[in-house]
């Protein structure tokens, strides 16, 4: 889709808007702006002389909300009208800074004794999903994470977990213990009867603990 700056690529009625947006961010940090006000400034970064409030409404409405928005799939973005590469690329950058800075504070402690940043961590990259996603958490001897394995992405009621290729991982990186996670956007009940399953193999395996 096209992101284009309008008619004769004049300035919109919006910009003295914009720069009160950025005043009340300078004042009052991230709580001082409504969600579709940091999606709007957001926006405007990539299209600077476009009004992208409606468009910022529009996303919200389409993708149910702020954590929808930011964990929505690049290409379904860019189907959005009015979405380009620039601003799809706008808001997943978002995503990936955010999603650093939670990772940052699970890998600097042992996982066990920070457990609700973990949880901070995960919520923000698939509480939102609309599809099962399987990770795998690899952890040292001293329970600090020393890799975060993205083993893929299904669809909306199940996802492959290859047991054998979690062991082999876990066999390269030295793992000494393993958290197994995934979302269930349906289906709660046969989602968790998958993980236990597939837990219980780990386990037979008799290489690692199961954390």
């Amino acid at each position: 889709m096209s992101e284009g700056d309008g008619p004769a690529g004049r300035e919109h009625d919006g910009v003295g808007h914009r720069a009160r947006l950025r005043q009340r961010l300078a004042d009052g940090g991230p709580d001082a702006l409504l969600d579709h006000e940091l999606v709007e400034y957001l926006l405007a970064l990539a299209i600077p002389r476009r009004d992208t409030k409606p468009l910022a409404k529009a996303l919200l409405h389409r993708f149910g909300g702020f954590g929808g928005l930011m964990t929505a799939d690049w290409r379904a973005l860019a189907r959005e009208p009015g979405m380009g590469d620039t601003s799809v690329a706008a808001i997943k950058i978002a995503q990936a800074a955010a999603l650093r800075l939670l990772k940052a504070k699970v890998v600097e402690q042992p996982v066990l004794s920070s457990w609700d940043a973990l949880l901070d961590y995960l919520r923000a990259d698939m509480a939102f999903l609309t599809v099962e996603r399987v990770r795998v958490l690899h952890l040292n001897s001293r329970n600090m994470l020393i890799r975060d394995e993205h083993m893929g992405d299904g669809s909306v009621d199940e996802a492959a977990i290859y047991t054998r290729e979690v062991i082999r991982k876990a066999i390269d990186l030295g793992s000494t213990a393993l958290i197994l996670v995934h979302n269930h956007p349906t289906l709660l009940n046969r989602s968790r009867w998958i993980t236990h399953k597939h837990a219980e193999s780990l386990g037979h395996s008799r290489i690692f603990g199961l954390a």
